[in-house]
């Protein structure tokens, strides 16, 4: 089954960022994933208001996401985005029809 990687980011360092911004689709593709949602228009329908940022990619298992993330490539470029951003990653794994 597929899976859906979710990340909320807060981007504290846009200029930093931005080297991570520009190697991480070319990586994502090559471990097998893609972006279903990116910078997109957010509205908050309830909970507790949220700006961060939000990113969907979308992986043909659970494990090419986790093989991506562990990856010592992936690894390296993580290092990149070291103090420019403060994220949370759920990896959700895609059921039903």
């Amino acid at each position: 089954m597929g899976a859906f990687m979710i990340i909320q980011a807060d981007i504290t360092d846009p200029e930093k960022f931005m080297e991570y911004a520009k190697r991480a689709p070319a990586m994502i593709e090559k471990y097998g994933g893609r972006y279903r949602c990116m910078r997109g228009k957010v509205e908050q329908l309830e909970g507790k208001p949220d700006n961060r940022k939000i990113v969907v990619s979308e992986w043909p298992s659970m494990e090419a996401a986790q093989t991506f993330w562990n990856s010592d490539e992936y690894a390296e470029l993580k290092q990149v985005r070291e103090g420019a951003v403060e994220v949370d990653v759920n990896l959700v794994e895609i059921t039903g029809d």
